[in-house]
């Protein structure tokens, strides 16, 4: 008797309550992120017309993470995740709830633009850290890298969606309309977090710990790690150098290529589509075997990609190296992401995925503003094409040991880590 094909790495992933709850929940909440994303960068281009002041909003953003994160996933490892992130969502629904108040009200400046920014700022690194730590408690450990990929795609996904209702709403209706449509993604996020059913993870002796020991533990522990020491240093050249390029989208817009706010719309989205197909890839792909190699290749179109969208001042050429610049930065990110998943140990996952996030969500706010004023010298492409040179330089230091990084990556964890 023949037996029934296996299922598909995705619909596996789905078919689990909690995994398709949680993402569920995610889905508006990234849609109308990305809404509110695209209408505040543009909101600080037209109040300061100033490619500093875009670098200092991203960083406004992103350098909490610099920050915060470490402790943040100390605290993650200590603690139920689940009540945590329910705490960080309300949070971000209620600067969702100002931003939109403020704009409509004609009382937003630039000083407060940033201030908000920076209180969402603080609260992301906590949020973060515990909704990595919820997605593998929501699927078996073969699904991991699926899972993850899944999540990756539908947050990029609604990178290229949210920004293109936005190309819409915000000629119509301001970029108070993006920023309402935030605050009704954010409530029915917080409502199905509120729906989900996990056990609490047994964290034994964790609180009996000082907090900043179990920091410096997660430190170490990615310090001596054969795998995780060479791709967390890939990742901190990839972010500062290229990564930033996202955030500085609004001065390409408006002093590249011309087009304002529709032109920042198309480029926004364009970056997600492609980052879409890059997580779907991952995703489909299912096996984590091989995938230290493929995260190196998308290093390495991360930076070359990234080349020629800045030597380029013709929107829709532009428009391609984004999808394909979207497409490499997240197989890149992806792969590592879910390669540190598989390879680390259930009690140091909130600590090691928050260097992940310190680096991949914090660093580029140092990259934003080192190339924000760079760039008022020699122009965001010059800056750019520096940065992404500096990248593709490191590759020729990480690439003769991708089989040692491999091997202590694609194996299960239990076993010391290497020197």
């Amino acid at each position: 008797m023949a037996t029934a094909s296996p299922k598909p790495p995705i619909l596996r992933c789905l078919s689990h309550r909690n995994y398709a709850l949680f993402e569920g929940g995610l889905l508006p909440n990234y849609m109308s992120g990305w809404m509110q994303r695209v209408g505040a960068g543009w909101l600080a281009w037209e109040l300061s017309g100033s490619p500093v002041w875009l670098g200092v909003i991203a960083a406004a953003d992103l350098a909490p993470m610099l920050v915060l994160a470490p402790i943040a996933g100390a605290w993650t490892d200590r603690v139920n995740p689940l009540p945590l992130i329910r705490v960080a969502q309300a949070g971000l629904l209620l600067q969702a709830v100002l931003m939109s108040a403020l704009t409509l009200a004609g009382a937003m400046t630039i000083e407060i633009l940033f201030g908000l920014t920076v209180f969402a700022g603080i609260i992301f690194p906590f949020h973060s850290t515990a909704r990595q730590s919820l997605i593998p408690a929501c699927v078996p450990r073969e699904d991991f890298a699926s899972a993850i990929a899944l999540d990756s795609a539908s947050f990029h996904s609604n990178r290229f969606i949210g920004p293109a209702i936005a190309a819409f709403v915000i000629p119509v209706w301001g970029v108070a309309g993006a920023f309402l449509a935030h605050v009704l993604g954010s409530g029915v996020c917080l409502v199905s977090l509120l729906l989900l059913r996990l056990p609490p993870p047994d964290r034994g002796d964790a609180k009996s710990r000082a907090l900043f020991a179990d920091v410096a533990e997660g430190m170490t522990y990615a310090a001596r790690h054969a795998g995780l020491r060479p791709i967390l240093l890939m990742l901190v050249f990839a972010s500062l150098s290229v990564r930033p390029l996202q955030d500085m989208l609004p001065g390409f817009a408006g002093a590249v290529f011309n087009a304002g706010p529709t032109g920042l719309a198309w480029l926004t989205s364009s970056i997600g589509a492609g980052a879409m197909c890059g997580a779907v890839y991952i995703a489909a792909r299912g096996a984590l075997s091989g995938l230290t190699r493929v995260s190196m290749w998308g290093y390495f179109g991360t930076a070359a990609t990234a080349l020629g969208f800045v030597s380029t001042q013709n929107l829709w050429v532009g428009v391609l190296f984004a999808v394909l610049t979207g497409f490499s930065i997240n197989v890149m990110s992806t792969s590592i992401q879910a390669l540190m998943q598989f390879s680390v140990e259930d009690r140091m996952r909130g600590r090691i995925m928050a260097l992940y996030l310190l680096i991949f969500r914090g660093m580029p706010a140092l990259g934003a503003l080192a190339i924000g004023y760079l760039a008022d010298s020699i122009g965001l492409q010059g800056a750019f094409a520096i940065a992404a040179g500096t990248c593709l330089v490191f590759l020729l230091v990480v690439l003769p040991r991708e089989g040692q990084i491999a091997r202590a990556l694609e194996s299960p964890p239990g076993r010391k880590p290497g020197p």
